[in-house]
């Protein structure tokens, strides 16, 4: 289960989009999230997924990597649109039972909502699947810099999100070897009460903590003995550079953004 967690994990392909600018795919990236609640009818939000389906094919990674990005959301998501359904009033009713109800407009709003989750989640994994965490950091520190002039520690933040974003999937991978070793000793966690399964988890938290502990000391030792020292000074091995693809996808994305509020007034 989580080895198929895809945050933080990177697809090298040789592609249009992994050669973008990291901080160019970010940008646009949350552009796009914030794009996708513009959207107000069946027209917008099919162009908006015509849109994600080809920056998809324009990435070359297996759709499966998708789609493992949705899995684990996926309970998230039924819920959510059931709630939705169900509580949202307008329109033609088909059922009604005390507070509950389904209407024309509950169907339509629930679907709106699946679309939602289904586009912002590929869009981020477009972005995690086609860009290393390293570079993700760098183009956050990079982006942060005007907040220097006001003593925000932009350095210390891209260091830990480099960092939490590279231990993601080694923490997940030591928990799968962890679930493993509790298997072999008899511990079930598919089966019994929701307090019994909750009590399963506690065999898994406390060795997983230790060794999440152990590895951020091994770690500020090694950094320590190297003589690391945040700030504007340090050199930089990795080197971001804007060039005409990005400028590119700028105009595409204002692009898709003219043809969307279009299909608004419509």
């Amino acid at each position: 289960m989580f080895t198929k967690v895809i945050l933080g994990r990177y697809v090298p392909i040789d592609s249009v989009i992994h050669r973008l600018d990291p901080r160019s795919k970010l940008v646009l990236s949350l552009y796009f999230i914030v794009l996708v609640f513009f959207a107000n009818n069946w027209q917008s939000y099919a162009f908006l997924a015509a849109t994600t389906l080809a920056t998809i094919l324009l990435t070359k990674v297996q759709l499966k990597f998708f789609w493992e990005g949705i899995r684990p959301l996926i309970f998230i998501i039924i819920l959510t649109v059931l709630l939705q359904i169900v509580f949202s009033a307008g329109g033609t009713v088909y059922w009604h039972w005390g507070i509950f109800s389904i209407t024309s407009m509950g169907l339509v709003n629930g679907v709106y909502v699946f679309m939602r989750f289904f586009l912002i989640i590929c869009m981020s994994t477009v972005l995690t699947l086609t860009t290393p965490p390293l570079l993700i950091a760098d183009a956050v520190e990079s982006l942060m810099k005007p907040l220097l002039k006001i003593k925000v520690p932009v350095y210390e933040i891209a260091l830990m999100l480099s960092i939490a974003l590279r231990f993601i999937p080694t923490l997940m991978d030591e928990t799968q070897k962890i679930m493993n070793a509790q298997r072999a000793r008899g511990v079930n966690f598919s089966s019994g009460s929701l307090i019994k399964r909750v009590k399963s988890i506690v065999p898994i938290l406390i060795p997983l903590f230790i060794s999440a502990f152990n590895r951020a000391e091994d770690l500020a030792t090694a950094m320590e003995s190297r003589g690391y020292r945040g700030g504007d000074h340090r050199s930089k091995f990795r080197i971001l550079k804007w060039r005409g693809a990005d400028t590119i996808a700028c105009v595409g994305l204002a692009a898709i953004t003219a043809g969307l509020f279009l299909l608004r007034l419509l």
